[in-house]
């Protein structure tokens, strides 16, 4: 197996993450998130923060700096999915955004911000949560999927994804915006585009057959391809696994693909040779997490400034 270990624009060495000590699956979202497998809003803490402990420590292993924030809150109970409410940028770029439910509203908090300026080099952050008093919401990247390399954002029409609001980012941010729809084995919309799909470096993993135009889903696969970037096409059932919800990141020792157990275990031999050829995966544990319907990617900002020295 050969590990292309260059730097990527696309893999942050640095990630955020939240260790929640009150966690509950939010009964609020799951009216249009079907990757929730339960309504029950029992206490689920001690399980899920010993899962983000852990997962932390084993990115940290592998090189990547891990900024370890803590959720004390009892109405936040969806604190531990940090990417839907803010994103970094190459140029000193930050960005704040509007959510649609108001129990995620009270995930942003100032002292993120403040360590992203402390540490590295912000140089403007874009605050969009007040297009939330508009009924305009754009869910950061869970709702986009952003390719990093050439300059692209794939998202999936939802209520959690307004085009006003995107089309704003992606002027802004000067990125080319590939919109579109898909639906999942029953028929619902698919909540979140991170759900959906993972771009990498050197390929992209995507749920192809869940992407509802024929014409659209040749043409984000051709994207790729003609960039010399092989599609991994997860099946709706590899989907529902989380198999879609990956990042890639940037370690001490090369890049490497971080997804749950439960991805991992549902991907092919002839998937993971594919993907191997790139990175190496790592599996991180963390089935309580995904009962609130998000995995490994949900979890992780990455950091895509420089750091200040």
């Amino acid at each position: 197996m050969t590990v292309r270990s260059e730097f990527s624009v696309q893999a942050p060495s640095a990630v955020v993450m939240v260790r929640p000590h009150h966690f509950t699956v939010n009964t609020e979202t799951g009216a249009d998130n079907s990757f929730q497998t339960t309504n029950d809003a029992n206490d689920l803490s001690g399980l899920a923060y010993a899962e983000i402990t852990r997962a932390a420590a084993l990115l940290e292993e592998q090189g990547v700096t891990v900024h370890l924030f803590e959720s004390y809150g009892r109405d936040v109970p969806d604190s531990v999915f940090s990417n839907n409410w803010f994103s970094t940028h190459a140029g000193g770029l930050v960005a704040i955004y509007p959510l649609k439910f108001p129990s995620r509203r009270r995930e942003r908090r100032s002292d993120i911000i403040e360590m992203l300026k402390g540490q590295y080099r912000v140089q403007q952050v874009v605050d969009y949560s007040g297009l939330e008093a508009d009924g305009v919401f754009l869910e950061g990247t869970g709702s986009m999927v952003i390719d990093h390399i050439d300059r692209v954002v794939y998202a999936v029409n939802s209520d959690r994804t307004d085009p006003i609001a995107l089309a704003r980012f992606c002027t802004q941010f000067s990125f080319e915006p590939v919109v579109f729809s898909a639906k999942d084995s029953r028929g619902f919309d698919i909540y979140h585009t991170n759900v959906l799909m993972c771009v990498a470096t050197n390929f992209a993993m995507i749920g192809v057959d869940m992407i509802a135009e024929s014409g659209t889903r040749r043409e984000i696969v051709n994207r790729f391809e003609r960039a010399g970037r092989p599609v991994v096409g997860l099946t709706n059932a590899q989907i529902e696994k989380f198999a879609g919800n990956a990042i890639e990141l940037l370690g001490g020792d090369g890049r490497i693909l971080a997804l749950s157990n439960t991805a991992f275990s549902a991907l092919t031999a002839d998937q993971i040779n594919i993907i191997g050829e790139s990175v190496r995966l790592l599996p991180l544990e963390i089935p309580t997490i995904e009962r609130a319907g998000g995995s490994v990617r949900c979890t992780i900002a990455g950091v895509h400034l420089v750091r200040r020295y």
